[in-house]
């Protein structure tokens, strides 16, 4: 590892004292490297009967567990979203509360999806996720992730702070803030966050993170929550940020953190001039205190009373084709029929319970594909989502030939009816294919082949 900067040194001496050695020496061991079972497609008991990647248990995570395998990526389940590799630490803020399957959540700095399919993963089929990124590259990464995992009634949007404020005022019980930061929490696994550090930069980010919250908070419900996170270390990020909040907006307080979070993190620390008596409610996450980088995270509590009102105006609901049900009445067992939507003219599958007009989302529940005339071409997220519907299945097993040729765009021999039928690995939905007369052809995104 690089060299620390001088200033970063003596920031950190003050914060932890004689343990500064013990810190330094951690950072020169390898990252810890971990991932989560994605529980929208397996439960965490029938993953541990085909688990090659680790029996380790993260703690404090139910679906965690830390990486002891190389090339996750390139591995059959990773292709059919049944893990998600994620740090340690940073799955920390999601489990600082418990999360209601009911809720209504925005992710507001979401790439590349970590935090928001872990929270997803917590919400049940009334709850809704809506996961924002300013930076269009980088919101293709997240819808992309999104739709690997096969979640439903999640939401992905482009959008800077203020517009997503005013798209979505008072909508949600929960707004996760992981806010872009000097990255000091992550020296050890991207060494250019060193490079890029200065004491300047801290400055600005703290500048950056209030401004965020204050949009959080037009964001957020009566009675809702807040949990505000970073990668950083620096008082400025992280228990000055939350002391400033607290006084701008006194109807909040700090909340304690589930004790599985508390017990492998340090108290937040009380600085000069610190208004909150209770900061230290807030959470450090050290490398040399518990396995993962660095991590801070607090939870503020709207102390109103509780609103369930959601203030988004209805878009007038468009009339969607016969053809589109006729399809999935042919394709898929069973379906709600009430889910079944028209969002940027292509039929989609989504919940409704958060109204989202045309144009404002990168993608809107799960699309069911693109209607050409008389016909409808199935969009890869049909077959992720709700594969475990579909009437035609093509079961392969991680060990067949087939699964290897259907990976590579290839056709393959398929024992169903004619029509679209669902590939699956190990009982999980990898993508789907066209059946006629015995052969699947290959349906398999071209971006996802190998």
């Amino acid at each position: 590892m690089k060299q620390l900067p001088i200033e970063y040194e003596k920031r950190m001496r003050s914060l932890l004292g004689d343990e500064l050695d013990d810190y330094i020496q951690e950072l020169k061991n390898p990252p810890v490297k971990a991932f989560r079972v994605n529980t929208d497609k397996i439960t965490v008991e029938a993953f541990d009967k085909i688990n090659v990647f680790s029996k380790n248990r993260i703690p404090y995570v139910e679906n965690g567990y830390y990486l002891d395998y190389d090339k996750i990526g390139n591995h059959p389940y990773h292709h059919a979203g049944l893990v998600y590799v994620q740090e340690p630490a940073a799955m920390a803020p999601v489990e600082c509360i418990d999360i209601d399957p009911e809720w209504v959540v925005l992710d507001m700095c979401a790439a590349p999806g970590g935090k928001s399919t872990q929270i997803k993963n917590k919400l049940g089929e009334n709850g809704v996720l809506v996961s924002n990124e300013i930076i269009a590259s980088r919101c293709k990464i997240l819808t992309g992730n999104v739709e690997r995992l096969g979640l439903c009634n999640t939401v992905t949007t482009c959008m800077d702070m203020s517009r997503l404020a005013d798209t979505f005022p008072q909508c949600f019980d929960l707004v996760v803030v992981d806010a872009p930061c000097s990255g000091e929490g992550m020296f050890r696994k991207e060494e250019s966050a060193i490079e890029e550090w200065s004491e300047g930069n801290v400055v600005m980010c703290a500048r950056r993170q209030g401004d965020i919250l204050d949009n959080a908070v037009k964001c957020l419900k009566k009675g809702g929550y807040i949990i505000y996170s970073t990668c950083t270390f620096s008082l400025d990020e992280n228990e000055m940020v939350v002391d400033s909040f607290l006084e701008k907006y006194p109807e909040f307080e700090l909340i304690p953190v589930k004790e599985s979070v508390k017990s492998i993190t340090r108290d937040g620390i009380f600085f000069d001039g610190c208004k909150c008596e209770s900061i230290s409610l807030t959470r450090r996450f050290y490398p040399h205190v518990a396995r993962g980088e660095g991590q801070f995270m607090a939870v503020l509590h709207h102390t109103g009373e509780e609103d369930s009102v959601i203030n988004c105006r209805k878009p007038v609901r468009q009339k969607v084709e016969k053809i589109v049900f006729d399809f999935l009445n042919d394709t898929l067992t069973e379906y709600n029929p009430e889910y079944v939507c028209m969002y940027n003219k292509n039929p989609v599958y989504y919940n409704g319970k958060l109204p989202v007009k045309d144009g404002r989302a990168f993608s809107c529940g799960v699309t069911i594909g693109e209607i050409k005339k008389d016909r409808i071409m199935p969009h890869h997220q049909l077959f992720m989502a709700l594969g475990v519907l579909f009437k035609r299945k093509i079961e392969l097993s991680l060990d067949s030939p087939e699964l290897v040729k259907y990976m590579r765009g290839e056709e393959i021999s398929a024992q169903c009816s004619n029509g679209w039928a669902v590939v699956t690995v190990d009982g999980v939905a990898l993508g789907g294919a066209k059946v006629v007369n015995g052969v699947a052809k290959n349906h398999y995104p071209k971006g996802l082949r190998k």
